[in-house]
């Protein structure tokens, strides 16, 4: 796993500078991560600017097998901030991918502040969700991924960035955590690198069971979709029974 914009970096002054410096799916860059995944017999993620036909930018986050597969996600949540300021949003919403490590989902940075987010991916079956990130500041962050990572029941893998690009310092602290939250792993402000086991069956469980007929519960089946409406149809500020 490496962090959002890995290939190419976050920090652009203007939309032409963007596409000049995002790449595209034939751009050499991409090739020789394929190449290495094959010649290593890994996956991969990583994330990347995305330029498409008519000049339009993504950000994107891509699934790379050793193979010839690729899969890509293009970031649903953009905000005022670096390259979002000039990308699209992704349009294809969130998507899960069956591997032979298990079913992983994607989602970038400012996705993991969305507590819906990470609730989807896990809908959608996913055991691991994966979050690259350029964090400025990690304030909470590790919290955030031992949330995610517990109110959905799954293995979440946060990997943030190091280094200071234009004057901006990112200060790393990539962590994960398993299904009942707890840290597996987290890492400093130094370029580094971290390997977990997982089971990733262990996210299909979702009941948990502390005391066997007194305190049991499962946050995917104790769900009440009907009294969440809201989510999806207010606009801050508007009125209505909750």
């Amino acid at each position: 796993m490496f962090p959002e914009a890995a290939l190419t970096g976050y920090l652009f002054d203007d939309p032409d500078e963007a596409r000049e410096g995002a790449v595209d799916l034939v751009s050499p860059e991409i090739a020789r991560i394929e190449q290495a995944c094959r010649d290593l017999g890994t996956w991969c993620v990583y994330g990347a600017i995305e330029r498409v036909e008519g000049g339009r930018i993504y950000n994107a986050a891509f699934l790379q097998s050793p193979g010839a597969r690729r899969e890509r996600y293009r970031k649903v949540h953009t905000l005022c901030l670096g390259v979002d300021r000039y990308t699209c949003p992704g349009e294809e919403g969130f998507r899960v991918w069956d591997t032979p490590i298990g079913r992983i989902g994607l989602h970038i940075c400012y996705d993991g502040s969305f507590p819906e987010s990470a609730r989807v991916l896990k809908l959608l079956g996913a055991q691991i969700a994966i979050l690259p990130t350029n964090w400025p500041d990690i304030e909470l962050k590790t919290e955030l991924v031992r949330v995610r990572a517990r109110e959905n029941h799954l293995w979440y893998l946060a990997v943030n960035r190091v280094g200071t690009e234009r004057g901006v310092a990112f200060p790393g602290g990539s962590v994960a955590a398993d299904p009942a939250g707890r840290v597996l792993a987290e890492l400093g402000a130094r370029p580094s690198s971290f390997i977990v086991d997982i089971d990733p069956a262990v996210a299909d469980a979702n009941r948990v069971v502390r005391e066997a007929g007194s305190y049991e519960y499962d946050y995917i089946a104790d769900r009440r979709p009907d009294a969440y409406g809201p989510l999806a149809r207010l606009k801050p500020g508007s009125r209505g029974s909750v």
